[in-house]
């Protein structure tokens, strides 16, 4: 409501006038001025004395002192202004009441810190799952409290892309997921999801493949060799009986191929022999890969060519690097047309060092891309009748990448052949020992 400015000053001149009036009708009119003006200073000065004591204690009362004029209005203003401040902050207390019921009533931990990764907030699931206590936690720093080397190393990294996967510091039974998202000034809202089952049944599946690849072993070994046998008298044998045996002996091939991809899967999955990181001559390596993929190809006569420009070692498991970089090369002969051009360059640049396998060959929907990587999936089926392969050959090379800080890159197009790039970090470089050239 707007005031009348006016009108008060018009009441506050009328009233020094009539003082001044009065002290001229008893011959002293500096006196009369003098007495309107120290009661009108008497009454401001008392009106803001009440609304001191007011403002320093709102709550005590709900109504505003009583007062007139201008004053009146100020005391009106301010309890309104005060009413509404109220009523919004109770509405904001509602409301993060209610978020913090509703995150209670999640399964997922959620915990709040600031900047430096002190713990402000989190709800009853963290405290299951983490084991916190809001009596005597709250303030720490999170990572004095999940005492774990590597969630230090995720939540300073700032690279929350991926989660990360701990047992739980309270209950080492159970597996959880943890996932950060920063928000405000650097502040981080951190989920922890139990995912105990999932992780169990991922064992089981690795348990299982694992066992099952090794008690399948040794039988499809006495077949394999029976297959020989037969096969080294082929011409002994009825000619209705040849066709059968060479299509077992095939087919036997096949399925000790599949048996050694995933029992090799299974062991890079399980992290078996990942202890070995010595430094792995690529160039060395890469060449007679070589010699096998021409030997592979045959008849075919594919042109494979090998480009070096980084004579720096690549610290790994020398295994395991083999199986995919042979992986991605074999690839590349299997669905290159005859007489095709296979590139492998071995290079770094500012962003780390890089093995690339590009070929001519038939080449890849983009749509199929994303699951290339998947164990047993398949782009066109019909393509890989004829190959023999079992379609564990890009899971092994992701899992293996995924064992050396790299990652795989996949670019193709249907008949525009394929580009594969494996990444690694600088870190994985080491300069070679210098040769002894003493006699």
């Amino acid at each position: 409501m707007q005031y009348n400015w006016s009108r008060y000053l018009r009441l506050i001149l009328a009233g020094i006038t009539g003082t001044t009036l009065l002290g001229w009708y008893f011959g002293v009119p500096l006196y009369g001025l003098l007495t309107g003006l120290t009661v009108y200073l008497w009454w401001t000065l008392l009106q803001a004395r009440r609304l001191y004591q007011w403002l320093g204690n709102p709550s005590a009362s709900d109504e505003p002192p009583q007062s007139i004029g201008m004053w009146g209005h100020i005391f009106d203003s301010l309890h309104k202004l005060h009413q509404s401040h109220l009523s919004k902050q109770d509405t904001l207390r509602s409301r993060i009441n209610r978020v913090q019921d509703s995150t209670n009533s999640m399964r997922e931990g959620v915990i709040m810190t600031n900047t430096r990764g002190e713990m402000e907030w989190w709800n009853d699931a963290a405290e299951y799952l983490l084991g916190f206590r809001r009596s005597t936690d709250r303030g720490q720093y999170i990572h004095n409290l999940i005492r774990s080397p590597a969630f230090k190393t995720y939540f300073e990294a700032r690279n929350y892309a991926e989660p990360l996967e701990l047992n739980s510091p309270a209950k080492p039974h159970i597996h959880l997921e943890f996932q950060i998202n920063q928000f405000g000034d650097d502040d981080r809202l951190i989920v922890a999801k139990d995912v105990t089952r999932l992780f169990q049944l991922e064992q089981m599946r690795r348990d299982f493949i694992g066992n099952v690849s090794h008690e399948m072993r040794t039988p499809l070994t006495v077949i394999s060799g029976y297959l020989e046998t037969l096969i080294d008298h082929v011409e002994e044998l009825p000619p209705k009986w040849r066709r059968a045996i060479h299509t077992m002996q095939t087919q036997s091939s096949r399925m000790e191929a599949l048996i050694t991809d995933l029992i090799l899967l299974s062991k890079i999955e399980t992290g078996e022999h990942t202890a070995d990181q010595v430094p792995t001559d690529v160039e060395v390596m890469l060449n007679q890969i070589r010699n096998d993929a021409k030997a592979l190809s045959g008849e075919k006569g594919h042109q494979i060519d090998i480009q070096i420009t980084e004579h720096r070692l690549l610290k790994g498991d020398g295994n395991q690097l083999r199986s995919a970089f042979s992986n991605l090369i074999f690839n590349a002969v299997k669905y290159t047309p005859a007489g095709g051009q296979i590139t492998v360059i071995w290079g770094t640049n500012r962003d780390g060092a890089h093995l690339t396998v590009k070929d001519t060959g038939i080449g890849i929907d983009p749509v199929h891309i994303p699951r290339l990587t998947e164990r047993f999936y398949r782009a066109d089926p019909s393509r890989h009748q004829g190959t023999g392969g079992t379609g564990l050959g890009l899971a092994i090379v992701k899992h293996v990448l995924i064992n050396h800080d790299g990652h795989l890159e996949i670019q193709s197009n249907l008949g525009e052949g394929s580009r594969f790039i494996c990444h690694f970090p600088y870190e994985r470089l080491v300069e070679r020992a210098p040769e002894n050239t003493s006699s």
